[in-house]
C-alpha cells in the first residue's frame, strides 16, 4: 500500500513515520527544501522521544520517502493525508490557507482515484471545502477522476506522540462513502488488532469530535486550577482535594493537575477556534470562553506570588527559570507559560535566567540576549533571588538542593508545577510556594 504525507511538522511526520512501520510505503512531502533534505538524513526537526530512529529505520528499510515533489508522491498513492499547519486568524478561527493550497494542488495533479484525507485539525466544514477545491482543479482539467474525502483526527500527545500513534485509545474517520472506509480500515487494520476501537462516523462529526476533546481536557485543567487558586484563599490543600474528587469514577484523576496554565500548539488554538466556530453559527460557548480566559489569567499566578513575596519592585531582582517549554518531553514552546512570566519579569526590570533540556533554542529566537542561557539547572540558579518551576521535566525532580541553596542570593522556591515537598524544602531553609498548597 502507497500513501502520502503532505507537511512534514509534528501531525505529519509522526503519522508517516508510524505508518512505514506497518510496512506501507510512506512518501512525506513538504516544500521546505532544507527541511526535506534533512530529513532524508534521519534529521527530524522536532523533538520526540523515539522519532528519529523510527524515520532511519524506515527510511534505510525503504519504506519512508521525503520530498518536495507533490507529483513524485502521488504516484500509485491511494490515500493523501493533509497535515499542514492551520494557524489561528486574530478572530480566532482557524486559517486554512495552506489547507486549501494542497487540495488544489492534488486537483492539478491526481491521476488516480484517491481518498483525500484531512488530519490536520480543522473546523467542521473543511473536508467540504477541501473536496470543492480538488473538484475544482479537476473541472480546469476536464478530468473525471473519481476520489473521496474523509476526516482523521489526530489524538497525539507532544512527548508520547509515536505511542499514541502506535498503540491508541480510538481512532477517528470521518466518511461518507463505503470504498473510503475500506481502504481507511486496511490502513488502520494492524493498529486496531489489540481492539482498540476505529470509529466510522460521519464528515462532520469527526471534525468536531477533535475539538471537543481538546476542550473537556482544557476544562478539566482550568477548574482545578480555579479550584487550586480557591485553596490558597481558604488555606485547604488542593493536592488532597485533587484525590478526594479524582477518586470518584465519574471524574477519574487524569488532567487534574493544577498548575500554571496549558499552552502548546493545540490547546490554546483549537479553544478558540472552536469559540469561532460557534459564534459565526450565532452560538456563544459561554463554558469554553471561561476556560479560555480562566487560563490566560493563571499564566500570570506566579507573577502574583513572586510580587506578594517581595513586593511590587521587582527591579534589580534576579530569577532562574527552570522549564521553558510548555511541557515537558518536547522542545515546543508556543503559548508556552514560561514565555507570560519571562516577558512580565522583564517588563518589570528583572533578570531572568534560564535552563531547560529541549526548548533553548526556541527561546533564543525569541529573546535574544535580553536573558541568560544556563548549560544547566544549577548554572541558572547563580546568585538569583528565587527559583521558578514552570515545567516538570524529570531532571528538575530531585535537584541536590544543598547545591541549589549555596548558589541562590535568597533561598525561595516557586513551584509552579506541585512537584517538590514543601515540607522537606522548608525543613532545608528554603522558602517555598506552590498553587494551592498550605
Amino acid at each position: 500500500m502507497r500513501i502520502a504525507v503532505v507537511g512534514t511538522g509534528y501531525v505529519g511526520l509522526v503519522t508517516g513515520t508510524c505508518f512505514a512501520e506497518t510496512g506501507v510505503t510512506v512518501t512525506c512531502v513538504d516544500i521546505d527544501t532544507e527541511k526535506v533534505s534533512l530529513l532524508r538524513m534521519a534529521k527530524p526537526p522536532i523533538y520526540e522521544p523515539g522519532l528519529e530512529t523510527m524515520i532511519r529505520r524506515n527510511a534505510e528499510k525503504g519504506h519512508l520517502f521525503f520530498t518536495s515533489d507533490l507529483s513524485e508522491a502521488l504516484d500509485k498513492c491511494e490515500v493523501v493525508f493533509i497535515t499542514v499547519d492551520t494557524p489561528p486568524e486574530e478572530d480566532g478561527s482557524a486559517d486554512l490557507t495552506h489547507l486549501l493550497e494542497v487540495a488544489h494542488e492534488i486537483g492539478r495533479l491526481m491521476n488516480d482515484y484517491l481518498v483525500v484525507v484531512t488530519k490536520s485539525t480543522v473546523p467542521v466544514g473543511s473536508a467540504e471545502l477541501v473536496r470543492n477545491a480538488v473538484k475544482e482543479e479537476l473541472r480546469k482539467r476536464n478530468r473525471e477522476i473519481p476520489f473521496d474525502v474523509a476526516s482523521n483526527p489526530e489524538f497525539l500527545k507532544e512527548g508520547d506522540a509515536v505511542e499514541d500513534f502506535l498503540r491508541p485509545e480510538r481512532i477517528v474517520i470521518g466518511i461518507d462513502s463505503d470504498r473510503a472506509g475500506e481502504i481507511m480500515r486496511k490502513l488502520y487494520k494492524p493498529f486496531i488488532l489489540n481492539q482498540h476501537p476505529i470509529l466510522f462516523m460521519d464528515i462532520s462529526s469527526a471534525e468536531l469530535t477533535k475539538y471537543a476533546a481538546n476542550a473537556m481536557l482544557a476544562t478539566r485543567i482550568s477548574f482545578i486550577n480555579e479550584i487550586a487558586n480557591l485553596c490558597d484563599i481558604l488555606g485547604a490543600d488542593v493536592n488532597l482535594v485533587r484525590k478526594g474528587i479524582g477518586s470518584d469514577s465519574r471524574i477519574g484523576n487524569k488532567f487534574l493537575y493544577p498548575g500554571v496554565g496549558y499552552g502548546g500548539s493545540c490547546f490554546p488554538k483549537d479553544i478558540k477556534a472552536l469559540i469561532r466556530t460557534a459564534e459565526e453559527k450565532g452560538y456563544s460557548m459561554n463554558v469554553i470562553k471561561a476556560v479560555d480566559r480562566t487560563n490566560e489569567l493563571q499564566k500570570s499566578r506566579i507573577l502574583d506570588k513572586i510580587k506578594e513575596h517581595f513586593g511590587n519592585e521587582l527591579g534589580g531582582l534576579v530569577f532562574a527559570v527552570w522549564g521553558l517549554t510548555f511541557k515537558p518531553q518536547t522542545d515546543d514552546t508556543r503559548e508556552s507559560p514560561s514565555i507570560v512570566l519571562i516577558l512580565k519579569l522583564l517588563e518589570a526590570g528583572a533578570s531572568v535566567q534560564v535552563y531547560d533540556p529541549a526548548g533553548m533554542p526556541e527561546i533564543k529566537e525569541k529573546f535574544g540576549d535580553k536573558i541568560t542561557y544556563a548549560s544547566d539547572p544549577y548554572q541558572a540558579t547563580e546568585g538569583a533571588d528565587a527559583l521558578l518551576l514552570m515545567t516538570e521535566w524529570a531532571e528538575f525532580r530531585l535537584p541536590d538542593w544543598e547545591e541549589v541553596s549555596g548558589k541562590l542570593r535568597n533561598k525561595v522556591i516557586f513551584d509552579g508545577r506541585n512537584v517538590y515537598d514543601p515540607a522537606e524544602l522548608r525543613k532545608s531553609g528554603f522558602e517555598y510556594y506552590g498553587i494551592g498548597r498550605r
